[in-house]
């Protein structure tokens, strides 16, 4: 099923309370090459028209005293007077004095192509009221949600039933490289030439064009996962922009996107093992046995098993996806434990029902910055890089191997990645887990060396993938602090350390497999200061799985 998208420069979306804004641009020339603050070097300025706001199109952003609508931006900012499209923008204003108001903080929840529109919210789950000096921006990027266009390749890409990640035969290698193939082939007939022009450079334009239409001389903005890249690439283009930021689940700049994913395949695996000692840990409640390693031989026996034998609707690669939740994350640990147990007996309709409805839109955002930001090497070297990550780390490679594959013959030119630097941005706080599987600790140590006023706080141990937010004081309250003062924690001697040393996100209360059934569906965060519905807008995004 293909759905091929149409631009719509003025369109009301009807039904969805959200107010369109008329598509007007103006070339305001060029400042210079290089000039701080303003565009991209060689990018002629784009200045947009105001956001006229309305009612918002979810009852949760309603419920809270959001205001929505549409901003018009050029598809190619090299061409500010061609082709318009339009973000969806929410806004939650400030709560206190305007006298005391701070500006617009913008948040993205991560992905690329995860909605931020109902991220306005973010402000009150800040302790302290730490939030309310703010008005709290969420938007969907372009191609994202209910920004028009909307993305979307193929709704059925990720449909159960799906053979083994691990190419064991040559039909199998053959399926996935067809596979990614005609997804790819999909995007182009899908996104035409919104595809040239969905880079993380044309988000940051998004990011300039959302400040301006709020008339802010700067901005602040909270990032997750790859919204801590968006945020690094803002900063380095537009430093005197830089007012507070937030970035939590360090991405590594020096390693966009190809090297990124290599080091996320390696550090899955441990912290895979790391939830299967957990539930042995709990043997009380879940009769897996209190040996780990027995606990992983589980899982890997049920993946051999559906190799071998896997079901129409149920496949292993269906199987591997459900869990890769659990070595992003320790919100969800009891219910995955519940669905390993079940799979012991022989049971896989939970691990059915957890890998829930296949989705596309995020997907497909997703690989189109992703094939874009940088080039990819060639097949012979995906391949024999996988098979040595496999060969000691079988967790994920192949299965993140193949979820990157449309980038081998993405229909879109690659760029090169921008030269981050940060040495003239005021202080930033960054957010860091050490055993954080999806950006690794090394990312967060490269980031704070480049960002030489920030300061990084350490989740000490912990496996959970942008996790702020979640009920930690230390962690939290040195947020509210920085919002409310502009203060980081005191920078400390060395490059390759830490600044602040809090808890990690402590994993849930484990329940006993008698009380199955009042098991909360994943996605729920039990110690989870945001709460289920606003958490899962950020760990959807960061975890860019159906």
């Amino acid at each position: 099923m293909r759905r091929v998208l149409s631009v719509v420069a003025a369109a009301v979306m009807v039904g969805s309370g959200l107010a369109t804004a008329s598509a007007q641009a103006r070339t305001a020339g060029n400042p210079g090459h290089g000039t701080p603050g303003h565009h991209d070097p060689g990018t002629p300025a784009y200045t947009p028209p105001p956001i006229t706001w309305g009612t918002c199109p979810t009852t949760s952003l309603q419920k809270a005293g959001a205001v929505c609508g549409m901003l018009t931006v050029p598809l190619d900012y090299a061409h500010p007077d061609g082709q318009k499209i339009q973000l969806a923008v929410s806004k939650i204003a400030h709560k206190t004095s305007d006298a005391a108001a701070q500006g617009p903080m913008l948040v993205n929840p991560g992905g690329p192509g995860g909605s931020g529109l109902g991220l306005a919210r973010l402000g009150a789950s800040v302790p302290h009221g730490g939030g309310d000096p703010y008005d709290w921006i969420g938007f969907d990027p372009r191609g994202v949600g209910r920004s028009i266009p909307s993305l979307s390749c193929d709704p059925s890409y990720f449909k159960a039933g799906r053979p083994s990640y691990n190419p064991v035969t040559p039909d199998i290698k053959t399926y996935w490289l067809d596979k990614a193939a005609g997804y790819a082939a999909d995007c182009k007939e899908a996104g035409g030439a919104l595809l040239d022009h969905d880079k993380t450079t044309d988000w940051v334009n998004d990011m300039e064009s959302i400040r301006k239409a709020l008339g802010a001389s700067q901005i602040n903005y909270y990032g997750f996962s790859y919204g801590t890249y968006l945020g690094q690439v803002y900063a380095t283009l537009h430093p005197d922009r830089v007012r507070r930021f937030v970035f939590d689940g360090v991405v590594d700049p020096r390693q966009v996107w190809y090297e990124g994913n290599l080091a996320q395949e390696k550090q899955f695996d441990p912290n895979a093992d790391t939830f299967f000692q957990w539930v042995a840990d709990n043997d009380a409640a879940y009769g897996l046995g209190s040996d780990g390693k027995a606990v992983r031989k589980i899982y890997y026996d049920t993946l051999a098993d559906l190799t071998a034998h896997p079901e129409a609707d149920f496949g292993p690669a269906d199987w591997n996806d459900v869990f890769v939740g659990a070595a992003y994350y320790v919100y969800d640990w009891d219910y995955y434990a519940h669905v390993l147990a079940s799979a012991a007996k022989g049971d896989l309709a939970p691990a059915k029902e957890a890998y829930g409805a296949p989705g596309d839109a995020t997907y497909a955002t997703y690989m189109a910055v992703e094939c874009t930001d940088a080039a990819w090497p060639r097949w012979k070297r995906q391949e024999h890089d996988a098979d040595k990550i496999a060969s000691s780390a079988p967790f994920l490679a192949w299965n993140n191997t193949w979820y990157n594959a449309p980038c081998l013959t993405w229909p879109a030119a690659p760029s090169k990645p921008v030269d981050v630097d940060g040495k003239g941005v005021s202080p930033i706080l960054l957010i860091e887990e050490t055993n954080d599987a999806a950006t690794p600790w090394s990312g967060a140590i490269e980031v704070r060396k480049r960002f030489p006023k920030s300061a990084l706080i350490e989740g000490v141990g912990g496996t959970t993938h942008a996790g702020s937010l979640s009920g930690v004081s230390c962690t939290d309250d040195a947020i509210a602090t920085y919002l409310l003062t502009g203060v980081v924690p005191k920078r400390q001697p060395g490059n390759n350390r830490s600044d602040l040393k809090c808890d990690p996100v402590p994993p849930p209360a484990p329940t006993p497999v008698a009380a199955a059934a009042t098991v909360a569906p994943a996605g729920s965060a039990v110690h989870d200061r945001l709460g289920s519905g606003l958490r899962k807008l950020i760990t959807d995004a960061a975890m860019p799985q159906p």
